[in-house]
């Protein structure tokens, strides 16, 4: 048989990635979807506005912009990130974010990821570091826009994500933890455990849980992104089922580990309680609701999860209630 080149190994498994990329990027949006999708987004006359012209943009996001009537004076912002294959307009029809922006006046950046997957990058050496480049750059851009053009509340800036936005959302918390005040990542991997040094999106060994390290080691990645900052981090919010065949329940603990560590806490948690039967929700730096760091398993659930937890969410990012 003939010897195979460098160049033609490299080939083959370029193939073999897209294939692979192929197969799984409409499961992992299904799957994700399947349990998650709401009701229809807003009934207000407020509308989604495509902003065209928002800053510095590497990787041509595409940025939509959900500002309710009742918007607030200095409102909070939530920039809400897609799963992969997903859209900003597929994200505002398909989840709760819109309605309660309208409830509680906060502005919802709805960004799109526009290579072909429409996966965010969470995987480059660009993405990883603050200022690197990449989309993470792009979407800080939309929170600067969003802060000068509407005069947000600089304190009050908040990123959620499910799927590939959960992911970034791990990203920006670790890049930018000096911008944001929180964040809520609903079936996710911790910052770094994407990370591919040949070109590729996609990391099997992460996203089947393959992946793990001390929770210093995991604490030592977000800090390596912004190397010097001494400041405070962000609260983290992660939700996961344990039966999830796209992003290992692995992935679950890892973030646990990683996000107490960023915090100096204990991986014991200081309040343990069961809002449903498969639902088991513990609490760590504190026992109420906006604590330092909050994990949510729900038994028996896959990729997607349980429908209604963006009130979950804004409760622990605390967009439900004044300053």
């Amino acid at each position: 048989m003939k010897a195979l080149t460098g160049s033609r190994i490299r080939s083959r498994q370029r193939r073999a990635f897209a294939a692979l990329l192929g197969a799984v990027l409409p499961l992992l949006a299904a799957t994700f979807l399947s349990a998650t999708t709401a009701a229809p987004a807003s009934a207000s006359a407020a509308e989604l506005t495509e902003i065209t012209d928002f800053g510095e943009n590497p990787s041509n996001l595409r940025m939509h912009l959900y500002v309710p009537d009742s918007v607030t004076e200095q409102p909070a912002v939530l920039l809400a990130l897609h799963y992969c294959t997903g859209t900003g307009e597929a994200y505002y029809a398909g989840t709760q974010f819109a309605s309660l922006a309208d409830q509680y006046g906060f502005i919802v950046i709805y960004p799109t990821a526009t290579r072909s997957s429409q996966c965010w990058d969470v995987s480059s050496q660009q993405a990883l570091t603050r200022d690197g480049g990449s989309d993470p750059v792009g979407l800080k851009s939309m929170i600067d826009y969003t802060v000068e053009t509407h005069g947000a509340d600089t304190s009050r800036l908040f990123v959620s994500g499910g799927s590939s936005g959960a992911m970034m959302t791990n990203v920006m918390l670790g890049n930018y933890p000096d911008v944001f005040a929180a964040g809520s990542a609903l079936a996710g991997v911790p910052f770094g455990c994407f990370a591919t040094t040949d070109g590729s999106e996609w990391n099997s060994a992460c996203a089947g849980g393959q992946i793990t390290h001390t929770p210093q080691e995991w604490g030592d990645l977000v800090r390596a992104a912004y190397p010097g900052y001494e400041g405070p981090y962000p609260r983290m919010q992660v939700f996961h089922g344990t039966v999830d065949d796209i992003l290992n329940y692995t992935n679950f603990q890892e973030e646990i580990k990683q996000w107490t560590n960023v915090h100096g806490l204990s991986q014991t948690p200081e309040y343990t309680d069961n809002p449903t039967p498969e639902w088991t929700r513990t609490r760590y730096g504190g026992t109420g609701t906006q604590v330092m760091v909050e994990a949510n398993s729900f038994e028996g659930y896959g990729h997607g999860l349980p429908g209604g937890l963006e009130q979950q969410v804004i409760e622990f990012l605390g967009l439900n209630s004044a300053p």
